[in-house]
Order: structure tokens, then C-alpha cells, then sequence
């Protein structure tokens, strides 16, 4: 990683958490599938989160996970995903506490600072990455 990770900010509130979510969704229909979406804010904790009909119930601990290991990590889980794709020294994060390495976490940022972090699944890790930029891509 070449530029230093943005700072933690002020949560992001529940107001702007649905206008995340609901460009994420409308991003999904967009594209045919059904995931679930979840949204952190910048201390880790849920603030919205939705289950589309028919994505797998295993998405909603996953989508979960996505969002607040690229919250905590302060980067988009496609990072961690191509790390351990490369092996090597990089494996060790296998074995840390609660992360998920699968694409599809995003970090939300305002004004240059974390705001929170969506996590997507139920789809394939690009397409969940997809919509979780997509919903992201509201803040500005």
C-alpha cells in the first residue's frame, strides 16, 4: 500500500447510512442479484443493514464482517484478498481475529476521513464490491 489510510472521523449518521444503502440496492437490482448490505459507522458499531429476498442467510454474518474488517483495517478487503492471493508473509492475516478477505468491503469516507464501512454479500466478491462502491459513491 502506497498512501497512508485516511483517518477515523466523526459515525456516519443513519440519515446518510440509508442513502448509502439505498444506492447499494438499486445497484444490485441494477446488476440481478440479491445480497445483503450492511453498514458501520467509523467506531465499528451496525447502523443499518438489509437482507434482500433469497440472498443466503451466511451473507448477513459475512456482510457484517466485510464492512468492519475494512473499517478496522482502514482498506477495501479486495486489498487483504490479493494479499493473501500472493502468499507468502501475507498468510499470517488468516489467522487474525475476526477478518474477512473476501472482496466486497468498502471503506465510506467524507471529507477525507472514515466514516464507516459497507460490507455486501451474497453475490460474487467483485459484484459485491460493485455495490458496495456504488453505494458509497452518494457521500460525495
Amino acid at each position: 500500500m502506497s498512501q497512508t489510510p485516511p483517518d477515523y472521523g466523526a459515525p456516519i449518521r443513519l440519515d446518510a447510512a440509508k442513502k448509502v444503502l439505498a444506492a447499494a440496492e438499486v445497484e444490485a437490482r441494477k446488476i440481478g442479484v440479491n445480497v445483503t448490505i450492511t453498514i458501520v459507522d467509523s467506531g465499528g458499531h451496525m447502523v443499518h443493514m438489509q437482507r434482500m429476498d433469497g440472498s443466503p442467510l451466511a451473507s448477513i454474518a459475512i456482510a457484517e464482517g466485510k464492512a468492519t474488517t475494512s473499517l478496522r483495517l482502514k482498506r477495501p478487503t479486495k486489498m487483504l484478498q490479493d494479499m493473501i492471493a500472493a502468499g507468502g508473509e501475507h498468510l499470517r492475516l488468516l489467522s487474525a481475529p475476526g477478518v474477512v478477505v473476501m472482496e466486497g468491503g468498502e471503506l465510506l469516507v467524507v471529507g477525507g476521513a472514515i466514516v464507516g464501512a459497507i460490507g455486501v454479500s451474497g453475490a460474487t466478491s467483485p459484484q459485491d464490491a460493485q455495490i458496495g462502491r456504488a453505494g458509497g459513491a452518494v457521500l460525495g
